[in-house]
């Protein structure tokens, strides 16, 4: 494209003003509209010298010619009908986690871009930080060996939801970290969920999800919002090294252990196996520091510019929702293992079921 794409940022709420931000600093795109219900904050977002237009309609910025793609930080709720809405007018489409409401909203929206031929992005944010990048050559190119298991914790204090419980609201983002960093051939295939509401909120504000993927590994998911100090960490673990990323540790949020556990089998004297333990060097690889969104805004702009997918489509976020619809599934059924949806687009029609 020789002229820069048209955006519009729907939503100026708590994320809205982080994607006009990046929006503006990324080469290739012209923030053109930031559209919002409350049109006084979405001024006051944009500031007394901005040449981006503000509107309260969103059926005016779809209409404009100049705008190619909206990026869109609404409530979930609203995901399905600002979306579509956006697709039929023929524009691409970058929307805030969870892609819906639920599975089947999600698919509509799947479906509708993948007919017309758009680009449908999920903003899962830490999947384009540096250390994810990462994280996700190494396990590809096999440099841990066999993965093993999978590990994360995200936990703070607040903010409780008045429309979602905790899983929802911050498994998401483990979710897409795990989807983006396995092999392809890999996926969850059940999940147990456990939650308990201590403070009578209504909903689950403590969680923990154990993921059976199809390979046979186990991978586990602590999220709470009730923690009084705030834990962002994730271990994988392989048959050759181990990762370890603690997000909130600016001097090294990354270590690469050359430890681990191995098996030697025993002899006919020897009936049981023998485990030997291996403590080798760790390695701190030296990372950029850079804001995950720009790298979001840079992907949106090159999947429309070279019409292709995205690292995180619409079949990702998909992905996700199958697994967070599971979950609440689980819960509800004291914590039994079920089963998720295999969502591939090789597998269309069991998608669509």
């Amino acid at each position: 494209m020789d002229q820069p794409i048209g955006v519009a940022v729907i939503g100026a709420g708590y994320w809205g003003p982080n994607l006009v931000r990046n929006a503006q600093a990324t080469p290739g795109l012209k923030l053109r509209y930031l559209c919002d219900l409350d049109t006084e904050r979405a001024r006051r977002v944009l500031g007394d010298y901005s040449t981006v237009r503000v509107s309260g309609s969103l059926d005016d910025v779809l209409a404009d010619p100049a705008v190619d793609a909206v990026a869109i930080a609404t409530p979930a709720a609203t995901h399905l009908p600002v979306a579509m809405a956006a697709l039929r007018a023929g524009k691409h489409v970058l929307v805030e986690k969870p892609l819906a409401a639920g599975y089947a909203e999600g698919l509509e929206l799947v479906r509708e871009a993948e007919n017309r031929g758009l680009v449908l992005m999920l903003d899962h944010t830490f999947v384009y930080t540096p250390v994810v990048r990462h994280l996700r050559q190494l396990v590809r190119a096999g440099e841990l060996g066999t993965v093993q298991y999978l590990d994360s914790v995200r936990v703070n204090l607040g903010l409780v939801q008045p429309d979602v419980d905790v899983f929802w609201d911050l498994a998401p983002h483990d979710l897409s970290i795990f989807d983006a960093i396995l092999p392809d051939d890999v996926r969850v295939t059940r999940v147990s969920a456990h939650g308990s509401d201590p403070i009578g909120a209504g909903r689950a504000c403590v969680g923990h999800l154990t993921l059976g993927l199809s390979d046979g590994v186990q991978a586990h998911v602590h999220v709470n919002w009730l923690s009084p100090t705030k834990i962002r960490t994730m271990i994988v673990g392989g048959s050759r090294r181990t990762v370890v990323w603690d997000d909130l540790n600016v001097v090294q949020r990354l270590s690469v252990h050359d430890r681990g556990a191995d098996v030697i089998e025993g002899d006919e004297a020897r009936t049981q196996a023998i485990v030997s333990y291996r403590r080798g060097d760790t390695v701190a690889p030296a990372l950029p520091e850079r804001e995950a969104l720009r790298g979001v805004m840079a992907e949106f702009a090159a999947s429309i510019t070279e019409k292709r997918a995205p690292l995180t489509d619409g079949w990702s976020g998909l992905r996700v929702l199958a697994i967070l619809e599971a979950a609440s599934a689980s819960l509800a059924a004291g914590g039994e293992f079920v089963t998720v949806r295999d969502v591939r687009p090789a597998n269309w029609e069991e998608a669509v079921a």
